[in-house]
Parts: C-alpha cells; sequence; structure tokens
C-alpha cells in the first residue's frame, strides 16, 4: 500500500484518517498473518464494526418505521447486516482494489469473496469508528446503507428463514443441518453442509463458515423445488 492508495480509499469514504495505521490494518486479510501475532490483521476491527453496523442500522430502521414491532425491525436488521450486504457496500466504495492479501488468496479470486469482501468492510466501519467515532462511521454508513435501505430491507427473509417458513407451512418439520465436510486452515476453514427436509432429496451449501454454508444449502433448496424466497 502506498500513501496514494490510501489517499484514494480516504476519497471514497470522505474522510481522513488521523492513524493510517487502523486503515491499513482494516485492510490486512488474515491470510496474511497466518498466526502471526506480529502482523496485525483486520479480525479485532471487524468484531467492533460489526457492532457499530448494528447500532447504525437498528438505530436508522427504529426511526425510519415507527410502528413495527421488534419481529418485524429483527429481521430487517439481519438482511442489511449479513456478509453479502457488507461485500455489496465493499464493491460501492471500490475497497477490493486496497485489500491485502497473501498470495495464495490472490491466486484463489479472495479479493471477489463475498466473505473476505464483507469481512473488510465491517473492519473498516470499525476502524472509522476508532478514529473518527460514531458520527464518521455514520458518514459512510449513509452513503450506501441509508439511500439503499428501503430496497435492501424488502428483502428481509435469508435462505434458512424462507425455507423454515415454506416447511412450517407445508408441516414438514423444521429443516435438518447437518455437516458433511469440515476442512481448510484455521484462519480459512470450508464447510460442506447438507439440508435435509422431510420427504425430499437433500441439498448441500459450501461456505467459509457454518452459517453461511447453511444458507447456501437452503438456497440451494429453495432454487431447486422452485421455490421463492
Amino acid at each position: 500500500m502506498t500513501k496514494r492508495n490510501f489517499a484514494a480509499l480516504e476519497d471514497r469514504f470522505a474522510y481522513v484518517f488521523s492513524d493510517q495505521t487502523l486503515l491499513e490494518r482494516a485492510l490486512t486479510h488474515s491470510s496474511l498473518s497466518g498466526g502471526n501475532k506480529s502482523v496485525r490483521d483486520l479480525e479485532r476491527l471487524e468484531f467492533l464494526g460489526d457492532r457499530v453496523l448494528g447500532l447504525l442500522t437498528a438505530e436508522e430502521l427504529w426511526r425510519r418505521y415507527p410502528t413495527y414491532e421488534e419481529g418485524e425491525l429483527a429481521p430487517r436488521l439481519n438482511a442489511l447486516v449479513r456478509k453479502e450486504t457488507c461485500a455489496k457496500a465493499a464493491l460501492y466504495f471500490d475497497v477490493d482494489k486496497y485489500i491485502l492479501l497473501s498470495e495464495w488468496e490472490e491466486q484463489a479470486g479472495g479479493r471477489k469473496k463475498k466473505a473476505i469482501l464483507g469481512d473488510v468492510m465491517e473492519a473498516l466501519l470499525g476502524a472509522l469508528y476508532v478514529d473518527g467515532g460514531l458520527e464518521v462511521a455514520r458518514g459512510v454508513y449513509d452513503q450506501f446503507w441509508q439511500p439503499n435501505l428501503e430496497e435492501m430491507a424488502k428483502a428481509h427473509k435469508d435462505p434458512k428463514t424462507a425455507l423454515q417458513e415454506w416447511t412450517q407451512n407445508k408441516k414438514l418439520g423444521t429443516p435438518n443441518y447437518n455437516v458433511v465436510e469440515a476442512d481448510g486452515p484455521a484462519h480459512e476453514p470450508a464447510f460442506k453442509i447438507e439440508v435435509q427436509v422431510k420427504g425430499y432429496a437433500p441439498a448441500t451449501g459450501d461456505g467459509s463458515s457454518k452459517r453461511s454454508a447453511q444458507m447456501e444449502a437452503a438456497k440451494a433448496f429453495l432454487m431447486r423445488e422452485g421455490i421463492k424466497a
């Protein structure tokens, strides 16, 4: 990374970092650290950024939908903070151009992986919060999430929720998710999960976490059976 690169990304955020190391750390994927504690990667900032995003989204939903109950707000919040949404935000800000990856992750197409893009965007929100406070993080949030909130909130049913609602309506019970394979290094795990629904052939999905693999398995089942989420 060079100062010019930093400046280009800061221009997209309309914010200049006081502590440039925070920005670099937020862009450093764990594939570069490989467990080496001397390399400070994005994971701690991602942890914080996830909470910052949750707070900003919860506040926006609370203000925008004053008559909605908690049960109506929660699924919309989930849709707005999920990794796929964060990945879209990362692409909106051209973050993919600046991620620091290991050579093998670069060759594996890591720069375009939704999980990595989502993690980096969360870490950047965390870095913005640490460097400039909540209002600075809100400024970036308002550039992407705020104007797109209505559209993204409409698609608030994730595949697992949609599948469970469908099976309940059909009186088929709750879908069962089983781990078929678990592979990969600790910093980059890979899971294959199978979803089983009574009376139907199972469907599988792959992901970098059990949750994401479950989502993919549910999505595969819905698509195969022609079920609209």
